[in-house]
Formats: structure tokens, sequence, C-alpha cells
């Protein structure tokens, strides 16, 4: 019988936030999961259930995700704010310098900054659904979610998901429509306020430099996804020293959400040398 993985769960303060997070302990290598805007830790359900045996995972929400909050201050966490997040959970969860980050859409902006300021912080990346600029269905998405009436959480919703979330499984459809219902008004202002930062900022290249990451980085990107080319996950290649993309067939943005056995491809990344 297979010993049960022991999981700490605890919260810490940094700054003007409460950070909740989870480790599963293992004497295996060291993972840290980063999530995508408006996700929580659930979203690596199906990858801890795959990995957790065999490695020690670190997951975190940062605010406005699952139960991670605001003390004071603005209800929005600045790039700069979530790097420092991201440097102190790893820093008091014990993750060692041969941990790999593994990352979700914005998570991996979050990821590439931290591994360009802390080069010899991680030894890893695995960033799944990243370019460096918002393409035009991306910016078409932001700006129609910003002209639905914050009141109607369910039209908000289901825009996003017909315009980026189709080949998600339904029972995930309905929990991210419930989510967006459960939202305050606040934090809905939130979300498009990073929405429109997103469409409106610079390329990643001009935002960080890339040049400066030594972790050995993998690009994951699902052939249907429609917010973001692959032309230009290609370009992002380019620019990171150590880099390969691997196309995802049959999925779209949301990757091992979509389909579980994509974590096939995870694996192959994690015993890969």
């Amino acid at each position: 019988m297979t010993a049960k993985v022991s999981v700490k769960k605890d919260i810490l303060k940094i700054n003007r936030f409460l950070i909740p997070y989870r480790i599963y302990e293992n004497a295996g290598p060291h993972i840290v999961c980063i999530n995508g805007i408006q996700q929580s830790m659930g979203m690596w359900h199906t990858f801890i259930t795959r990995f957790s045996r065999d490695y020690r995972i670190v997951l975190f929400d940062f605010p406005n995700q699952g139960k991670g909050k605001f003390l004071s201050g603005p209800k929005e966490a600045s790039l700069d704010e979530q790097v420092e997040i991201l440097h102190t959970v790893i820093d008091k969860t014990g993750v060692n310098k041969d941990a790999m980050l593994c990352s979700a859409s914005w998570g991996g902006v979050v990821a590439v900054v931290f591994a360009s300021e802390y080069r010899d912080r991680i030894k890893r990346l695995t960033l799944a659904s990243l370019g460096t600029k918002p393409n035009r269905k991306m910016i078409e998405t932001i700006k129609n979610g910003a002209g639905i009436d914050i009141k109607d959480r369910t039209q908000i919703a289901q825009t996003l998901i017909k315009s980026f979330g189709g080949n998600l499984p339904e029972q995930i459809k309905r929990k991210i429509i419930n989510q967006f219902c459960k939202m305050t008004d606040e934090e809905l202002r939130a979300f498009y306020t990073h929405g429109l930062f997103v469409i409106s900022s610079k390329k990643l290249s001009d935002l960080v430099n890339l040049k400066n990451i030594k972790a050995k980085t993998v690009l994951l990107i699902g052939e249907k996804d429609e917010i973001i080319d692959l032309e230009d996950v290609k370009f992002l290649a380019t620019q990171i020293p150590d880099c390969k993309v691997r196309i995802v067939k049959n999925v779209g943005h949301f990757l091992h959400m979509e389909r579980e056995d994509v974590l096939d491809i995870y694996e192959d990344i994690l015993v890969s040398k």
C-alpha cells in the first residue's frame, strides 16, 4: 500500500497580503506551481494527484485568488508585488535551488520576472500558455467583457469561456461561472483592471531582461489556444537562453485542465535532464 502524502497548510503575512499555501511533503525534487489570473490552487488538482508522491510540491494563492486576501491598500497586486510574494513563498517554504517553477498563463509572467531577478534561485521553468504580448483575440475578449454590465456575472463568465475556454470540461465551466457569480464588485473591477493592464502594457521582452534567465526553460502551448499565438511563443523562446517550445495537441489555453493526459508531457519534462 502506498504511503499517504503529508500536506502542510498555512498562511503567510507578506507585506499587505495574507497568502495561503500548501506543501505536499516529499523527499523528491521540489516544484512550485504558480496559478493563472483568477485561478486558485485548485487548478493543480490533477497535477498534485499525479506527481505529489514523487515530488515536493508547493502551491499558493495570490491576492484575489482562492483565500488570498488584502490587509490594506488597493484591491489589486502589482507585478512587482506578485514577484515579491513568489520570492517570499519560496524562501519561507524551504524550496531548494534545484527547484522547478511550473506556471500557467499570467503566472508565467511572474515566473520569468522572478527567474530574471533571482537567476540563481531556481533551476528549471515550465511555462504554460505564455506569450510576449496579447493577441487580437485576447484584446477583443477583454474589451468586450469590460462592456458587460458588472451585475451580469454569468454573461461575463460565459464570454470568457466562449472566447478561450471552449475545450474545458463542463464541470470546470460551471465552476468558473459560479466563481464569477460570487465575486464582489471590487474583485470584478480588479480583474478587469488587470486585463486592461495586460492589453495596454509593453511586450514581455520590454518589461524584463529575458536574456538574464539561467533556468532551463520549456514553453508549452496548446495547438488550439486562441489567445496566445504560436509564432509569438516561438519568438519568446529565442529570447531565453536555454529554451524549447512544446506544442500540445488537441488542447487550448488551459492544457492539463482540459485533458488530464497532458500531464504525460509534464512527466516527460520532469524526468528529462
